[in-house]
């Protein structure tokens, strides 16, 4: 269970001043990210599953209660409220794995105000993450061409939930195995991984070690690039002459160096020496660019292990993502602010495709009904999720594959599309955010 305490004061400041104020009619937030960062065509929704999870079981304990207690801030009533809080709301969310653009939900809550803004902090935290991760995922995973992708990052990552969650969304997104035991266990993720340099290092002898590792683990990757990576490969070759038919290595690692350059060199002794069974498996800082770029130099590479730059979205660490009042007393509510732009409102989303491929998005109204598939479905009720609401992650990972597959090649590309993916706001939509600017600078004028 979470701690209840994860959240940010002002949540509880306002949920006490609601309660005071009598403000307890439906509301509904929206979940979504602003803008799409500078190097993303498209985001991949993905932590809807822990978000339900937590609304589902967000309680708070005897020892939560008097601690907030004791800080002398809060009422009598707000504690009272909380130590009886059940979340009694609907969600409606995009599956997991769906691509996404710029102000679309990804999930809308709906419920009593306080209720509602209760959750806020613990929702951004876990949908941020996770489809940050998925996001970056994918194009790693794109720039593969269908060879495997590894998950080498969780030592870098921020944190043992970061190392846990970025896993799972990593997964979603396509990528075929984790280093992260806990991860696998958890989740039910593929594991992978090879050996480190400090095993070859605490051997006297590099033949030695890849001797004694192998005898231990006969299937395994070895890891050539201690020394000399070529003279690391023909060590294997050695190895291999050495064992005869009980040799059963399944790759050679290249960690460091022109990676195209040795994989070509590595792939000629390897099939000179009648080992062409014997795959390539390449890591060392790699993204989806430099992937890109060394299937671009037909290097023979048959695998891939990415870790930081895959682990910490490093190129885009953070979405503009936000969770916001759009609807309170059955009125639709959004903001001025500049250059923060709000539709008022609960939402649908409709993707219109031809021939099977997307061709623009059209954000409506959500009791709308127009050309195109909807994207938000509802997946909780009165506080519980509902059948189907959480499919098990082979499935989220086909959903995943599937979607990616009816957006155009350009918009899956590495490259900024030219132009990006359109998202146009319905004629509803947009009367109903002019209705409620009018409305709102009539009030503000009247003050």
């Amino acid at each position: 269970m979470v701690p209840a305490l994860l959240t940010d004061l002002y949540e509880l400041t306002m949920v006490d001043a609601y309660l005071a104020e009598g403000l307890h009619e439906e509301a509904a937030f929206s979940l979504f990210v602003r803008r799409l960062p500078a190097r993303r065509n498209f985001l991949m929704a993905c932590g809807l599953e822990q978000a339900l999870t937590y609304l589902e079981t967000l309680r708070f304990s005897p020892g939560e209660l008097a601690w907030l207690e004791s800080l002398g801030r809060f009422s009598r009533q707000l504690i009272d409220w909380l130590e009886h809080f059940h979340f009694s709301g609907d969600v409606h969310a995009v599956p997991e794995g769906t691509p996404v653009f710029g102000q679309e939900p990804l999930l809308e809550v709906v419920a009593p105000l306080p209720e509602a803004q209760l959750v806020e902090t613990y929702l951004i935290n876990q949908v941020h993450l996770q489809t940050l991760a998925a996001s970056k995922a994918a194009r790693v995973v794109e720039a593969a061409r269908g060879r495997p992708v590894v998950d080498f990052g969780v030592r870098r990552m921020h944190g043992e939930d970061a190392g846990l969650k970025v896993a799972r969304a990593a997964h979603v997104a396509g990528v075929s195995a984790t280093s992260n035991l806990q991860a696998a266990q958890r989740y039910g993720i593929p594991v992978a991984g090879t050996l480190a340099h400090s095993y070859i290092q605490a051997h006297d002898d590099e033949l030695a070690a890849f001797r004694a590792y192998v005898h231990r683990f006969p299937e395994t990757t070895l890891l050539v690039d201690t020394y000399d990576t070529l003279e690391g490969v023909r060590k294997v070759v050695a190895l291999a002459r050495e064992l005869g038919p009980d040799f059963r290595v399944q790759a050679v690692r290249l960690d460091s160096g022109d990676l195209a350059s040795l994989a070509h060199q590595t792939r000629a002794l390897l099939d000179a020496a009648g080992l062409e069974r014997v795959r390539i498996f390449a890591s060392g800082g790699l993204d989806e660019d430099e992937v890109a770029r060394l299937l671009s130099h037909q290097a023979p590479i048959d695998a891939f292990g990415v870790g930081t730059a895959m682990g910490v979205s490093e190129d885009a660490p953070a979405l503009d993502m936000a969770y916001k009042l759009v609807e309170y007393a059955g009125r639709g509510r959004l903001k001025l602010s500049p250059g923060k732009v709000l539709l008022p409102g609960r939402k649908q989303v409709f993707r219109e495709e031809r021939d099977g491929v997307a061709f623009r998005d059209v954000l409506a109204c959500h009791d709308e009904v127009l050309p195109g598939r909807p994207l938000l479905r509802q997946v909780m009720h009165a506080g519980r999720r509902l059948e189907g609401a959480s499919p098990p992650l082979a499935a989220l990972r086909m959903h995943a594959r599937e979607e990616l597959t009816r957006l155009p090649l350009e918009v899956r590309g590495l490259e900024p599309a030219r132009p990006p993916h359109p998202v146009d706001v319905s004629p509803a939509l947009s009367a109903a955010k002019e209705q409620v600017v009018t409305g709102l600078r009539e009030r503000l004028a009247a003050h």
